[in-house]
C-alpha cells in the first residue's frame, strides 16, 4: 500500500501563570528584535547581502555580548535566522506571493517563539482534558488536550511531533504542534461535482440549489458590548495629546476589543471547518471563483485631487468581505479535498453573477440584489442570483489547484516551479 507523508498543525491553548507569561513575552520580543537586527545586518552590508555563515556568526557574537539576548533559547534564535532566510527565498521566487521582508514593529507584529526540536517538548497526557509540555526557560506547562497527537496516544494516530511554535493571541498564549504522519494514499473520490459562489448575504451558494449559511458571530449583547468599547476607545484617543504614548487605560480597552473580535474569529473558523469538511466529504470536484480579494477590499477614499465616492459604503462592504474570510474557506477546501481524493478548481470570476446559466445572456441588469431575472425574451429564467452564479461556476473551465486525477495538481498553480524554456 502506497503511503504519503501528511503534515498538519494542531493548535492548543496554554495554561500559564503570570511568571511564565512574562518569560514567553520576553522571548517573543527578543525574537522580534533579533529579526530586526538580522534585517539590518543582512541588507546593509556594503551593497551586498550577508551570507548565512556571517549571519550565524553575528548571532553567536550578539548572544555573548548582549545580556538580554540570553532570554531567547539558542535553538529559537537559529529558527529566527532560518525563517528570515526563507522569507527572502520566498520573495525571490517569482511563483510565490510573499512580499519583501521588512522590520517588525513592537505593536503591529505577532509575538511568536519557535521550539524547533520535538525532543525538548516532552509531551505527556495527564487526563482527558489536559496535557503537559516542557517549554525552554518557562518550565512544565499545561495545555488543553482537544485532539489526539500522533505517536503520543495509545491506539491513536501513528506518526510523530516534529516541533512547535508558540503564538500569542488576544486570549493568551497558544502552542501550535507540527505533526507528521504517513497515511495511505487517498483513492479517487467518486462523489458529484459542484460549483460554489461565495457571498455576503449568503455565505456559500451551491450549484445544486442548496446553501450554507451562518448567523452573526457575536450575540446581540456581545455586539453592543463591542460597540461601546469602540466608542470608549475613540473618546480616549481624542483626549490623548498628539505624540503621547498609548495610556494604560487605552491599551486595556484595545485588549478588550481584541478579545471580543477574537471570539468572533474563533466561531467563524469553527463554522468554516465544519462546513468545508462536509463539502469535501460529499463532492469530488469543487469549483470556486478565482477572486482577487486584495483588489476587492481596496479603499475607495481616493486622493485630494480625485476623491472617492461612497467611501463609507465601500468601507462597510470591505469589512463584510473581510469578515467572511473567503480565502481561508478555499484554503481549507484545498487540503481537505486532497486528503479525500478530490480536487478544487478555480475558475475566472468575471461575469459569473451577470450571466444567465440557461441561455448565456450577459447583462448587469439581469441581477437585482439576490434575484436574477434573465432579460433575454427567449429565456426569461428567474431564480436566486447566487444559485445562478454557482451554476455558471460549475459549468466553467478552470485551473485545478489541489487534488488528484487527470485535471489535478498537488499544489497551487502560482506556486509551481517555472518550466524550462
Amino acid at each position: 500500500m502506497e503511503l504519503v507523508k501528511q503534515t498538519r498543525a494542531h493548535k492548543a491553548r496554554l495554561d500559564l501563570n503570570a511568571a511564565q507569561v512574562a518569560v514567553l513575552d520576553g522571548q517573543a520580543h527578543t525574537a522580534r528584535t533579533l529579526w530586526n537586527l538580522l534585517h539590518e545586518y543582512f541588507t546593509f552590508r556594503q551593497g551586498r547581502f550577508a551570507r548565512l555563515k556571517e549571519c550565524d556568526a553575528a548571532i553567536r557574537a550578539a548572544r555573548h555580548e548582549i545580556d538580554w539576548m540570553g532570554q531567547l533559547p539558542a535553538q529559537a534564535a537559529q529558527a529566527v535566522l532560518k525563517t528570515y532566510r526563507q522569507a527572502w527565498a520566498n520573495f525571490f521566487n517569482p511563483d510565490h506571493p510573499a512580499q519583501r521582508p521588512t522590520f517588525k514593529g513592537r505593536l503591529r507584529s505577532r509575538l511568536t517563539v519557535d521550539v524547533p526540536q520535538a525532543r525538548d517538548l516532552q509531551i505527556k497526557r495527564i487526563n482527558r482534558r489536559w496535557g503537559t509540555v516542557n517549554l525552554p526557560k518557562a518550565g512544565r506547562v499545561r495545555f488543553r488536550w482537544t485532539k489526539d497527537l500522533p505517536g503520543l496516544t495509545k491506539g491513536g494516530p501513528a506518526g510523530r511531533i516534529t516541533g512547535a511554535r508558540l503564538v500569542k493571541e488576544a486570549d493568551g498564549w497558544h502552542i501550535v504542534f507540527r505533526a507528521e504522519r504517513h497515511v495511505p494514499a487517498p483513492a479517487r473520490h467518486l462523489g458529484p461535482q459542484v460549483g460554489i459562489d461565495q457571498g455576503i448575504t449568503v455565505a456559500l451558494a451551491l450549484s445544486d440549489a442548496t446553501m450554507r449559511e451562518h448567523g452573526p458571530w457575536l450575540t446581540s449583547g456581545q455586539r453592543e458590548h463591542l460597540r461601546r468599547l469602540e466608542k470608549k476607545s475613540a473618546r480616549q484617543r481624542r483626549t490623548r495629546p498628539p505624540g503621547r504614548l498609548t495610556s494604560k487605560r487605552l491599551a486595556r480597552t484595545y485588549n478588550q476589543i481584541a478579545k471580543a473580535r477574537a471570539t468572533a474569529k474563533r466561531r467563524a473558523v469553527d463554522w468554516q471547518h465544519q462546513t468545508t469538511t462536509e463539502l469535501a466529504d460529499t463532492f469530488s470536484v469543487i469549483k470556486v471563483e478565482d477572486l482577487k480579494i486584495k483588489n476587492m477590499v481596496r479603499s475607495a477614499r481616493g486622493t485630494i485631487e480625485n476623491p472617492g465616492r461612497n467611501v463609507a459604503h465601500k468601507a462597510g462592504l470591505n469589512r463584510s468581505i473581510a469578515g467572511e474570510a473567503w480565502d481561508r474557506t478555499v484554503t481549507l477546501l484545498e487540503y481537505k479535498t486532497r486528503d479525500r481524493g478530490g480536487q478544487v478548481v478555480k475558475v475566472p470570476a468575471p461575469g459569473t453573477s451577470q450571466t444567465c446559466h440557461q441561455c448565456g445572456h450577459r447583462d448587469a441588469a439581469n441581477r437585482d440584489k439576490t434575484r436574477f431575472a434573465c432579460l433575454n425574451p427567449d429565456c426569461g429564467w428567474v431564480g436566486h442570483a447566487d444559485t445562478n452564479a454557482a451554476i455558471n461556476i460549475n459549468n466553467a473551465d478552470g485551473t485545478p489547484v489541489s487534488g488528484r486525477g487527470d485535471l489535478g495538481a498537488t499544489r497551487s498553480a502560482k506556486r509551481q516551479p517555472p518550466r524550462a524554456a
